[in-house]
């Protein structure tokens, strides 16, 4: 159990010396090579050039830590290839715009690569193709969210660390500790990206960055061995990424009532209509932290089966149209 401690420890203050150490050199690269956010005034609402290049302050220390200190094998090779795909996919995106079906081409090999690995729905509802395809769609989903969600500063760190801590913590009751060190690795650079991610932002994670977390999320729950608890524990990691879900929902409902194209670009996120009701930033990532720390909580009752799956269902009702209230009314 010592072992198992220190390799914790290990994985969790490593990452974040490694990037304590990084982020000044890419914010310095970023910016001398012109690798930069410029506002727009619609949807990119900050108010000088940003530089890019925050996603490589956060993959370089994941990998360069689990090369030193985890145990591979063919699930984390294939979702280390299926993330690291993800964040050059979104490097790429970061220095010359790729098109919308590009950028999606790239996602779809990524995904392959996660369930090539096994990253699927197992012991459910559907037969072993339709759980593919479920699988798919989730992964898809939870990576665009994750990309639709880096809208403002501080909010996808927020979000991805909010996140992490709730996943590792379910490892831990699980009692799957080399998991819980892969998620703890994972979200340890995040706690540094936050420090130069906040408002007023000195680096912005760009695409690659953004996709990269969401490839993470995307792929994680499928380690979990839910059916240990029960087969509706399947529906634990929508609880747990709710904020982002509903991000991509909200979205893609509002666009196509607008008769836009989902994929094209609007100020129709939840964090911009909330600062157009005079929200400061702070005040939005402080209602994330809130609103993720109900999930988590709700989370944990529904896997600990103090509450019910219809308990859980009316909670998901009320939850929605709060939601829907305080952001769209």
């Amino acid at each position: 159990m010592k072992a198992v401690l220190a390799r914790h420890i290990f994985c969790f203050v490593f990452p974040i010396l490694f990037a304590l150490y990084l982020f000044p050199i890419l914010i310095k690269i970023a910016t001398r090579f012109n690798i930069l956010d410029n506002p727009d005034g619609r949807v990119k609402i900050h108010k000088n050039p940003v530089p890019y290049l925050g996603g490589l302050g956060i993959y370089i220390p994941f990998i360069a830590t689990l090369a030193i200190a985890y145990p591979f094998d063919n699930y984390i090779l294939w979702l280390l290839l299926g993330v690291t795909f993800l964040l050059f996919v979104g490097l790429i995106d970061d220095l010359k715009a790729l098109k919308p079906l590009q950028k999606f081409a790239g996602q779809i090999i990524a995904v392959i690569c996660f369930l090539k690995g096994g990253y699927a729905l197992k012991h459910i509802f559907f037969s072993d193709i339709l759980n593919v395809f479920v699988s798919a769609f989730w992964m898809l989903s939870v990576i665009n969210a994750f990309n639709l969600i880096d809208i403002m500063d501080g909010l996808l760190a927020t979000v991805s660390i909010l996140s992490g801590v709730s996943f590792f913590v379910v490892a831990l009751y699980l009692k799957q500790y080399t998991l819980s060190i892969l998620i703890l690795t994972f979200i340890s650079p995040f706690f540094v990206f936050l420090f130069y991610n906040k408002p007023d932002a000195k680096i912005y994670s760009g695409d690659a960055g953004a996709l990269f977390a969401g490839g993470f999320f995307a792929a994680i729950p499928q380690l979990f061995n839910w059916s240990n608890i029960s087969h509706l524990a399947y529906y634990t990691p929508a609880i747990l990424l709710a904020i982002p879900m509903l991000e991509i929902l909200f979205l893609v409902i509002i666009r196509t009532y607008k008769k836009m194209p989902f994929y094209r670009p609007s100020p129709d996120h939840f964090a911009l209509y909330l600062k157009r009701k005079k929200w400061a930033v702070i005040k939005i990532l402080k209602f994330v932290f809130l609103i993720s720390i109900i999930l988590f909580i709700v989370s944990i009752l529904f896997l600990l089966k103090i509450i019910s799956f219809n308990v859980l269902i009316l909670f998901g009702i009320l939850f929605l149209l709060f939601w829907t209230y305080i952001i769209y009314f």
